[in-house]
């Protein structure tokens, strides 16, 4: 009945949210105490709801319920399919307060704005330099390793 009245006596006392039914204020719980007593055991990685251990056990079962209409795509999260679904409509709802460029997903926007802000958190451990992103520093410690895995067809030549 609670569901139908908007009713939610059971309230946090941490964060004050409210909730309809003392099971939920209970799993609730778990974010703050960092309580996560459903474990995987294969990874042994743990959750603090069992519905999210069912969705990561997906991962070795290679179930993937949720399908793309219009290409072969399909996904073991209903979220991932939903970002993936931008691709066919061009939807890009993530816009750069900056210069206005958008995105269609919020990590992009979030790499994006390194460019305006000149965060550069990818930090090479050998000479200290700096990057704005993750590939660029594995690009760079080539550099220090000499590891060079593209080779000219014609001279044989080598290039990190």
């Amino acid at each position: 009945m609670r569901t139908h009245t908007g009713e939610k006596p059971f309230k946090c006392d941490v964060c004050k949210r409210s909730f309809n039914a003392k099971s939920t204020l209970t799993t609730h719980m778990r974010i703050h105490t960092g309580e996560k007593p459903f474990k995987c055991d294969v990874c042994k990685h743990s959750f603090n709801q069992k519905g999210d251990l069912a969705i990561h056990m997906r991962i070795y079962t290679g179930e993937k319920p949720f399908k793309c209409e219009i290409c072969k795509y399909s996904s073991i999260w209903k979220n991932a399919l939903a970002i993936h679904m931008r691709t066919h409509t061009g939807e890009k709802p993530f816009k750069c307060d900056v210069c206005k460029h958008s995105f269609n997903h919020k990590s992009n926007l979030a790499i994006h704005m390194r460019t305006h802000t000149g965060e550069k958190p990818f930090k090479c451990d050998a000479c200290k330099r700096s990057f704005n992103h993750k590939s660029n520093l594995a690009i760079h410690m080539k550099t220090h390793t000499g590891e060079k895995p593209f080779m000219c067809d014609v001279c044989k030549c080598s290039f990190n």
